[in-house]
């Protein structure tokens, strides 16, 4: 079983940039595609970004193409999400979760694991 937690949301001003951190615990991140959802109120679950096992493959939204990077870190465990150019439609809380078996789904229900969520706050 896989254990995630996800990091460095906060308040932030329209324009700015976030880098948020998805930490793994239990097994090694390297066996799972790892994606970035969010959620805002009264909305339904979107994806933002997913990337492949070796991270030689990258999926972004449309919300958020050109504005944000997938990265990993497998020997640290981590999968970072660089948010550049925040917008308040950006506003949502910020999940991270791991794929067995799909390298690069934008689909949440491929997904086995997730975190509980960071929030994001972008202000106009």
């Amino acid at each position: 079983q896989v254990q995630l937690v996800e990091s460095g949301g906060g308040l932030v001003q329209a324009g700015a940039s976030l880098r948020l951190s998805c930490a793994a615990s239990g097994r090694t991140i390297s066996n799972y595609g790892i994606g970035w959802f969010r959620q805002a109120p009264g909305k339904e679950r979107e994806f933002v970004a997913v990337i492949s096992r070796s991270g030689g493959t990258t999926v972004y939204g449309d919300a958020v193409k050109g504005r944000a990077t997938i990265s990993r870190d497998n020997a640290k465990n981590t999968v970072y999400l660089q948010m550049n150019s925040l917008k308040p439609e950006d506003t949502a809380v910020y999940y991270c979760a791991a794929a067995a078996a799909w390298a690069t789904s934008q689909y949440s229900k491929y997904y086995d694991y997730w975190g509980q969520g960071t929030q994001v706050t972008v202000s106009s």
